[in-house]
């Protein structure tokens, strides 16, 4: 037992694993001529001037033979203890690992969706300021809808998945918020199919895109149009598309925006694999299409 915990407490830790290889293999080979010595002589003492017993013949103390046998006794002993602890170690150390990203990654997410949280409180507050300086009769709706809005965030949002219909519906909450800000220049629809009642995402998902949709759209001269889809399979696939008409200027221009490399790394911790997210422009319309394994 002493050998064995010498071995696994001080050779290893101390000397192998910092790769002092010739120390630990002195230090084993001292270690096992003072496991020899205390074992033969407390056998020698206590039990039989025969040292091996169990041999067909009487072994002497210090004979060749025998150093041999207590030699490979002593190996066998220490090998079978060290194998059992690096086992144990691995299975721990393996754990604690996953715990840790685990922990981690629950802390990565947390920073995303706290990006989102007061990125979408500004845009917000701007549109209100917006109709305050109008002095339009509009701002004590937007004060309405903001406050169920700040209700999402501040409660709805810390879970870590949320009713899909809910999702949508504070989309549309903000929907209703731009379009009070910017009139008959907003045409927005919205599509859903499938069975979406019992499903459940990640909140502040999909409103990140949709902030896109107003903060590159067309709106100054032209009319903003968007089409925002939402489809579950049978196959308990959730297909989120939306397309907007996009102005050339604001796409040339530098973004400092939370925008979709927020979307993308959440999802990435989220789903690994389990999912798809294309965007591409054509004919001078943006469109996002993501998919994702529910």
């Amino acid at each position: 037992m002493l050998l064995a915990y010498f071995h696994v407490y001080f050779l290893l830790p101390k000397v192998l694993f910092k790769r002092k290889i010739i120390t630990y293999i002195f230090g084993f080979l001292i270690a096992l001529i003072v496991f020899y010595i205390v074992r033969t002589e407390l056998i020698f003492l206590y039990i039989n001037e025969n040292v091996w017993p169990e041999s067909q013949t009487p072994q002497k103390a210090y004979a060749f033979n025998h150093i041999l046998v207590v030699f490979l006794i002593g190996i066998y002993d220490v090998a079978l203890v060290t194998t059992i602890k690096l086992a144990t170690d691995w299975v721990f150390d393996r754990k604690r690992i996953e715990l840790l990203q685990e922990s981690q990654l629950k802390t990565e997410l947390k920073f995303l969706k706290a990006q989102i949280q007061p990125h979408f409180f500004f845009n917000t507050l701007n549109n209100l300021y917006a109709l305050t300086l109008e002095n339009s009769k509009e701002a004590p709706e937007v004060v309405l809808k903001l406050s169920g809005i700040m209700e999402y965030i501040l409660y709805d949002a810390k879970e870590p998945r949320i009713r899909l219909l809910n999702e949508v519906k504070y989309i549309q909450n903000y929907i209703d918020l731009e379009r009070l800000r910017f009139g008959e220049k907003v045409s927005v629809k919205i599509n859903m199919s499938g069975n979406l009642e019992d499903k459940s995402v990640p909140p502040l998902l999909f409103l990140p895109f949709i902030e896109n949709c107003f903060k590159h759209g067309t709106i100054d001269n032209n009319k903003l149009n968007v089409l925002i889809e939402f489809d579950v399979t049978d196959s308990n696939l959730l297909n989120f598309s939306v397309i907007n008409n996009y102005n050339l200027f604001t796409e040339n221009q530098k973004n400092h925006g939370i925008g979709n490399q927020n979307v993308l790394r959440r999802l990435e911790l989220l789903y690994k694999d389990n999912f798809t997210l294309n965007t591409k422009t054509e004919k001078q319309n943006y469109s996002v299409e993501l998919s994702i394994q529910l």
